[in-house]
């Protein structure tokens, strides 16, 4: 098989190549966008809730064209708006006076799914005026949950696809390479836990994460249409101990390499992070390890 690219894990050939050109030379009418939509309908490139993998194949499409592979029809929307990196959001105010006490006085919590909600700029604001690592859009599937207190917001918590290859989760699920490849969509990434600075109440942190550890699935699986059976974060040794992720029975299943995502090097070129899972089920394994349908 002569591979010219391999993008999000497909492999791309030069038939793969030589049937693009084809639709991109009998439909010059297609915008970049509706020629994303045709190729997943011939490729029937479907995510598992139905939904056309159009914005993935918007991005192979580009980066064949970047690579000389085709020619891509000239973009057709512009936008008006100021430009805004990605890793950025509009400040908002709030109130930030002391919210202090036990965390019986501040229930019930209201936990808020907000991705696609009126309160997601909130929710971004938040992670960017005081999360120590910022906001960043996520890529792919992901849930933003806002917590609520006394009418306040108290807490963020964002959960992203995870990362298809972690050695001390894919160690502790023993998994196949082909059963990682199938199966990875069934795990989901904390990849951003924010209490709010002036909220100073303990155990607030660790009764989140299990109050969510009892719904993000059923979420998930609203959205994307198939749940989840495992979770998984990082924490930096240097800055953090996890305690309320210990407090909330999540266990330490090992620690990074520090060389990043597709590293080109075996050289450690960022920080070395402990990896902590949680089950979501008891029998996580079984589907998680499973090659065929």
């Amino acid at each position: 098989m002569d591979v010219v690219l391999r993008y999000r894990g497909r492999a791309i050939t030069r038939r793969d190549v030589e049937f693009l050109r084809e639709v991109i030379a009998t439909q010059p009418q297609l915008s970049r966008r509706a020629l994303s939509f045709a190729v997943c309908a011939a490729w029937q490139w479907r995510q598992p809730n139905g939904q056309p993998c159009d914005g993935v194949c918007r991005g192979l499409l580009l980066a064949l064209h970047r690579a000389g592979q085709l020619v891509l029809p000239p973009a057709r929307w512009r936008t008006a708006k100021p430009w805004r990196p990605r890793t950025s959001a509009p400040a908002v105010r709030l109130d930030t006076s002391p919210l202090t006490g036990a965390l019986r006085a501040l229930r019930p919590l209201e936990i808020r799914q907000v991705r696609r909600t009126a309160d997601e700029g909130l929710f971004n604001s938040l992670l960017a005026q005081y999360h120590y690592l910022g906001y960043q859009q996520p890529v792919g599937a992901h849930l933003k949950y806002l917590v609520w207190a006394a009418g306040r917001p108290v807490a963020c918590v964002a959960w992203g696809s995870a990362p298809r290859h972690l050695g001390p989760r894919d160690r502790f699920i023993g998994w196949s390479a082909a059963a990682r490849r199938r199966n990875v969509r069934f795990i989901a990434y904390n990849s951003r836990f924010l209490i709010l600075p002036w909220v100073r109440v303990p155990h607030l942190a660790s009764h989140v994460l299990g109050r969510l550890a009892t719904r993000v699935s059923a979420d998930w699986q609203q959205l994307y249409g198939h749940p989840l059976y495992f979770l998984e974060t990082f924490i930096d040794p240097a800055r953090f101990r996890g305690t309320c992720y210990r407090a909330a029975n999540w266990r330490v299943l090992g620690r990074t390499t520090g060389r990043g995502h597709n590293a080109p090097t075996m050289r450690a070129t960022q920080p070395v992070k402990d990896v902590l899972g949680y089950p979501l089920v008891p029998d996580f394994r079984t589907p998680l390890t499973r090659t065929m349908p």
